[in-house]
């Protein structure tokens, strides 16, 4: 992994976090996905939201300018793994698992059982990729009811043009 910190965002930079979330998305458009990439990032308002509550943690290089960034929450008990985006320039360096790997930790500091998602199973860099971070998909009995919520609002917003599904990392 490259050089930098983790460290929660800072207000300043919220803009800079739809930045990034626009810069991954180009990935989505590249494998037929136009509707990822085009899907507009998360507003100044709710990203704030996450940050204001110490939620929100970046990935800054040398620089000190985020360059990744991780959204979490808390959902049916479990921290929930909300949005994790790095920017393709910094890509295939370990980034994203470092940031998962502290909000392993800071589930744990909560006495969270599990850390969940949600994901796209036939994309490399979704499904495939948290399994082999150890996350499993989730049966359908096995979905509580706010993670529910978010898949029927994952489907309502139009995210449900490839197979999406729930998955979750025992800790």
């Amino acid at each position: 992994m490259s050089e930098g910190v983790i460290r929660l965002a800072e207000e300043s930079e919220l803009p800079r976090l739809q930045e990034i979330e626009r810069a991954a998305g180009e990935r989505f458009a590249e494998i037929g996905m136009v509707f990822v990439a085009e899907d507009e990032p998360p507003s100044l308002e709710t990203l704030r939201e996450f940050q204001r509550e110490g939620r929100a943690w970046v990935w800054a290089g040398e620089d000190d300018r985020p360059m990744t960034y991780l959204l979490a929450e808390e959902v049916d008990g479990n921290a929930h793994l909300e949005q994790v985006s790095v920017h393709p320039d910094r890509a295939r360096q370990r980034i994203g698992e470092a940031l998962i790997e502290h909000l392993r930790q800071w589930a744990r500091e909560r006495g969270l059982p599990a850390i969940t998602l949600t994901t796209y199973t036939g994309v490399a860099w979704n499904g495939p990729y948290y399994q082999r971070l150890g996350f499993r998909y989730l049966k359908p009995d096995e979905i509580g009811p706010g993670l529910l919520r978010m898949r029927e609002a994952e489907i309502a917003h139009g995210l449900d043009q490839w197979p999406r599904v729930g998955m979750r990392l025992d800790l």
